[in-house]
């Protein structure tokens, strides 16, 4: 159901996983909608890097389908052959400095896209109206009851953007950046509906991509490297490190991938160069696991400045009626990572129905329709 005169019923300000959902969601029940991203790939922090002839997954790990919705979403990727199970099994370095199997309780499946996580983004963005690398620099109402926002490049390679008219908008980026959009607004927009953004706090996380010689992959077999995924609950600066070409089936050389722990990465919010944080974090890796973890061919880092919901939001989503309807959403509303953005995307979703023309929209197994229809 287009919108008329180029307006259109739906912006939604974020490709992440609430975005994505909250988009699909709408699209289906029949508005017109647009996604606007900054960057140039979908998925936010379900995050893979291409670089050196392979790819990393230097931001989610894995999905740990414990929640109902996830579990279905699983379910639909694994039966397009999008992900596969990786491992069931995480360790951890205990007090004597080795890797060990945590409790047999722990244990569950966890699962990985061979093609790289953001496969699931952009399985999730089908069929969907998506303008990349455009970052939404300003919002605000009209006095024709709609939002106006106003979109710059953030690649001097794209399109010029273009300014987008909607009749709702969905704010689907960490709590921060939302803030900076709708604080100016300040007046039309709540005061408790900014009081609530300003209260929700992020850890941060450098994540660290490192590949190897191809006669490492010798190494590990000689060594029967057992381990996929070990964690490291007690150390100051490396919270967890990833043998991340296990995914890949095809892969001809080693890929690790290590995260900091939050108050490591705290340490370069506002630093420039990274790599001396991926120096430190690799010399710990190899005082635990392997020796020449501290020796890759190549190292690329990255910073999450907004990793983890460290104090979310209780509610699924944030919504105001100021005159026109905004809503917030993300993994910061409920705090679960990857199943409270589906969660949020979905409450989002039906907020935004509820005030627009109260559509049908699809139950939870949509999922299984993207593609199909």
């Amino acid at each position: 159901m287009a919108a008329s005169d180029d307006i259109l019923d739906v912006a939604v300000i974020g490709a992440g996983i609430a975005g994505l959902t909250c988009a699909q969601l709408l699209r289906m029940a029949g508005y017109s909608v647009a996604v606007v991203e900054k960057s140039r790939g979908l998925g936010g922090r379900v995050a893979t890097r291409r670089l050196q002839g392979t790819c990393a997954d230097h931001g989610a790990r894995y999905l740990q389908p414990t929640g109902l919705l996830l579990r279905r979403l699983v379910q639909v990727l694994c039966d397009r052959k999008i992900i596969e199970p990786w491992t069931d099994t995480i360790y951890e370095v205990g007090s004597d400095l080795h890797p060990h199997m945590l409790a047999a309780g722990n244990w569950c499946t966890y699962y990985t896209a061979p093609a790289g996580m953001s496969a699931i983004g952009k399985f999730l963005g089908t069929d969907l109206d998506i303008w990349l690398n455009r970052r939404v620099a300003s919002i605000a109402p009209t006095g024709s009851q709609t939002w106006h926002l106003t979109a710059e490049a953030t690649d001097s390679a794209a399109d010029p953007p273009k300014d987008l008219t909607a009749k709702a908008v969905v704010v689907a980026i960490p709590a921060p950046q939302a803030l900076t959009l709708l604080e100016p607004n300040q007046g039309a927009v709540p005061l408790d509906f900014l009081n609530k953004l300003r209260s929700v706090e992020f850890d941060p996380c450098i994540s660290v991509m490192a590949g190897y010689p191809a006669d490492r992959q010798r190494d590990l077999a000689r060594r029967d490297t057992a381990w996929r995924a070990v964690a490291f609950p007690s150390d100051e600066r490396l919270a967890w490190v990833g043998w991340d070409s296990s995914k890949r089936p095809a892969s001809e050389v080693p890929v690790f991938v290590l995260q900091s722990t939050p108050a490591f990465a705290q340490g370069y919010l506002d630093a420039e160069d990274f790599q001396p944080a991926g120096e430190q974090l690799l010399a710990r890796a190899a005082k635990y696991l392997l020796p020449w973890l501290d020796s890759p061919d190549w190292v690329q880092v990255h910073r999450w400045r907004y990793a983890f919901a460290r104090r979310p939001l209780p509610e699924a989503c944030l919504s105001a009626q100021v005159p026109v309807p905004v809503v917030c959403c993300g993994d910061w509303c409920g705090g679960n990572l990857v199943e409270g953005a589906l969660a949020s995307g979905i409450a989002a979703a039906g907020w935004v129905n509820g005030r627009l023309q109260g559509l049908t929209l699809p139950g939870v197994g949509f999922w299984d329709a993207i593609g199909r229809e």
